[in-house]
């Protein structure tokens, strides 16, 4: 696995894959990876002839006071993961590197609508962060495919809208969230949970759970399945931020006649913030 820092670096590698032909795979990340990063690899592995791989902590998509400066940098281990799933290139850019005017003069994309609700109702300018560093990675790398993790399944859906808003050639492949075996979401930031956290955190999953097998055995009070999970989640001992019944298509809220739903979900517990969600077909 050949890594890489510059844009010069990454366009005249890029240039050569083209040059034979091959078709290209991308998985954006942020590094700390985990298990769930590897699957998106492995998934790419399937879908083309050569799979790049950015690691950047993207200053663009934290808030003023959330965990930038504190957020684990793994280079290391992160590069014999990668090597070890057959990543082919590791694109690891300096901030100034992909950022080199200052923040309060650099072109940003936001997708509206998707990005000020539910996560990014509580994370305000989140999703501009992401839209703008994809859309940039996306320009460097030129990929025919990516890949995201459903676990962030509004960032997938902000992506999915600006790739067709923009005309962008890239396929978007979602892949299944990837769970540890009491069913918590594997997260870069799960390693913030201390031991008592880590134990009630499988809460979250379990409240959608439950409220997804009400809803496909036939329940309609949405509000109702959203406000007992959320009971139950901060009974666990964490503290619900939402619980949201939405439209899978496009996150609008559900109505009577919309039976692809999706349950989405975040909670603070100790110093991190648990994401999750379910799909769920409404039955009769």
């Amino acid at each position: 696995m050949k890594t890489l820092g510059t844009v010069a670096e990454l366009r005249a590698a890029r240039a050569a894959l083209r040059a034979a032909g091959e078709r290209v795979a991308f998985v954006p990340t942020m590094g700390n990876l985990h298990a769930g990063h590897l699957e998106l690899v492995r998934q790419a592995r399937r879908l083309a002839d050569s799979v790049i791989v950015s690691i950047f902590v993207n200053p663009l998509q934290f808030g003023p006071a959330e965990d930038y400066a504190s957020y684990p940098r793994t280079l290391a281990r992160d590069s014999a993961l990668l090597e070890g799933v057959g990543a082919d290139l590791l694109f690891v850019p300096a901030v100034a590197e992909m950022y080199p005017r200052p923040p309060s003069e650099q072109t940003r994309v936001e997708v509206p609508g998707l990005s000020d609700l539910l996560c990014g109702a509580s994370r305000p300018g989140h999703f501009v962060g992401v839209a703008t560093v994809v859309c940039k990675l996306f320009n460097l790398v030129q990929p025919e495919v990516a890949l995201f993790g459903e676990k962030d399944f509004q960032q997938l859906a902000v992506i999915r809208r600006m790739v067709e808003d923009l005309c962008l050639p890239v396929e978007i492949v979602g892949v299944p969230t990837v769970r540890e075996s009491d069913g918590l979401a594997m997260s870069s930031r799960n390693g913030y949970l201390e031991p008592g956290e880590r134990a009630r955190a499988p809460a979250l999953y379990r409240a959608l759970r439950e409220a997804a097998a009400a809803i496909a055995a036939g329940g309609v009070d949405l509000e109702g399945e959203e406000g007992r999970a959320a009971a139950a989640i901060d009974a666990a001992g964490l503290r619900t931020d939402y619980v949201s019944v939405r439209r899978a298509t496009d996150l609008a809220p559900a109505g009577p006649g919309d039976d692809d739903l999706v349950i989405l979900a975040a909670a603070h517990l100790g110093r991190a913030r648990l994401i999750d969600n379910l799909r769920v077909q409404r039955g009769p």
